[in-house]
């Protein structure tokens, strides 16, 4: 058993003696500081705030659902494992006809393989078009990013229309990442894990010449830019902004990096209000983290592995020293969890004190923290949630919030608990790694 906080550094003898000297409104903001400074390590306090959670059953009877997106629409769509997109209705119907189907071609026979991402081009109601990252069965081991098309009926998609724009050779079958998304710049961001293995061996997330353990941005509206430069295997149907920060033409460094120092961002999302970036990176057997972007990043940010895990040295050979590195707004070491999913900063109509409040989850405790945008990221530890395998988060086109249950086929909506139905917080209980259930879809040890 790890306990979080295993010495006493500078930092924490402040924020003591903060907590002696100051008021409450203080007290946060000095905790605040003192954990947004990498190499600290900072215990996420009990849920004693006014912010209680509470989910609610949108809709059942999915097959290993991992991901969630919205259309421009009041349709949620759903990302199963195997292959294939299911719609959700506004009133939690799941249709009986799928979206798509593309299990003829998807390889999810590994834990950490699949259908792993969906997103929805901006003009989506004009052109029809949709993006999915997924592994698949032609040869080696490749990650696929595609472009689908919509077929006349707004609930049927064409399964022939695939135009494969980029594939990336996965050594290992494990850290593929998942979730996709256009950024507010109308650029597609793509996470992609480091490979695979164990800790990184080939340093793929820190050598430039791979796009692995890395987040790509390209353009697939094809506008003015450089054109494809790494792992082209797809039609590079693409080009590659003129901000991006590495462009050096051909060979050399992949053009197409935004930022790296990745292990497996498996759930990254923008914040629909302000621009900002969010990465949930699965850590290797000890930390848990969350990586920031904001919405005025040139970008270019090294987020630390395999240098570091969250703020802590892991293999530092080679490395450079720390102030060349991002590190975490939020951490958590494996006595609270073991496999961090990313979600959203609440930007709904519907519960006002969730509001700012950036929601993400652990499928091995059944933790959810949300950390206050509003607050220094101040995070909030939420422990009486029922203990589901919850991997992906996902947003309506109100900015309500709903996640997933991949081994119960279920959706949930995360809710504020109302008046008289407010969960009573139970104290944070270390786990064990044999305490944990098992999740197919993470491999958190490796």
């Amino acid at each position: 058993m790890k306990a979080m906080l295993q010495r006493k550094s500078t930092r924490e003898v402040v924020s003591f003696i903060c907590l002696l000297v100051l008021t409450a409104v203080l007290i946060s903001a000095c905790s605040a500081i003192v954990r947004a400074n990498s190499g600290d390590e900072a215990m996420p306090a009990a849920s004693n705030g006014s912010l209680q959670l509470s989910l609610d059953t949108f809709a059942t009877g999915l097959n290993e659902p991992v991901g969630i997106a919205n259309a421009g629409d009041d349709r949620l769509f759903i990302i199963e494992r195997a292959g294939v997109v299911k719609v959700i209705q506004s009133d939690g119907t799941v249709l009986p006809t799928p979206f798509l189907d593309i299990t003829d071609r998807v390889d999810p026979i590994q834990s950490e393989e699949g259908l792993l991402g969906i997103v929805f081009h901006p003009n989506y109601a004009s052109n029809g078009y949709f993006y999915l990252n997924y592994t698949n069965t032609t040869g080696s081991r490749r990650t696929r990013i595609s472009r689908f098309s919509v077929t006349g009926n707004p609930n049927v998609a064409d399964p022939n229309s695939e135009e494969i724009l980029l594939t990336v050779t996965q050594p290992n079958w494990n850290h593929n990442a998942g979730k996709i998304n256009f950024g507010p710049d109308g650029y597609l961001y793509i996470p992609l894990g480091d490979g695979g293995s164990s800790g990184d061996p080939n340093n793929n997330a820190q050598t430039m010449t791979t796009i692995l353990g890395k987040i790509v941005r390209i353009d697939v509206d094809s506008g003015p830019g450089v054109m494809s430069d790494c792992d082209g295997i797809g039609t590079g149907n693409y080009t590659i902004p003129n901000s991006n920060p590495f462009i050096d033409g051909a060979g050399n460094n992949c053009d197409e990096i935004w930022a790296l120092g990745l292990r497996n961002p498996w759930q990254s999302t923008f914040d629909r209000a302000t621009g900002d970036l969010y990465i949930g990176d699965v850590g290797q057997n000890a930390w848990e983290e969350i990586d920031y972007q904001p919405f005025n990043s040139t970008g270019g940010e090294n987020y630390g592995w395999r240098c570091y895990e969250g703020n802590h040295p892991y293999n530092t050979n080679g490395c450079l020293p720390p102030g060349n590195y991002e590190f975490p707004i939020f951490e958590y070491d494996h006595s609270l969890g073991a496999a961090v999913v990313g979600g959203y900063v609440y930007r709904g109509g519907i519960y006002p004190n969730m509001v700012g409040h950036y929601i993400l989850a652990d499928p091995y405790s059944g933790n959810f923290w949300d950390l206050d945008t509003d607050n220094n990221w101040n995070p909030t530890i939420h422990t009486y949630l029922p203990n589901r395998s919850y991997v992906s988060f996902g947003e309506d086109i109100n900015g309500e919030i709903y996640v997933t249950d991949r081994i119960g086929g279920a959706i949930y909506h995360l809710e504020e608990a109302t008046t008289g139905g407010t969960p009573t917080a139970t104290p944070t209980v270390a786990i064990t790694p044999t305490a944990y259930q098992y999740i197919p879809a993470f491999e958190h040890d490796n």
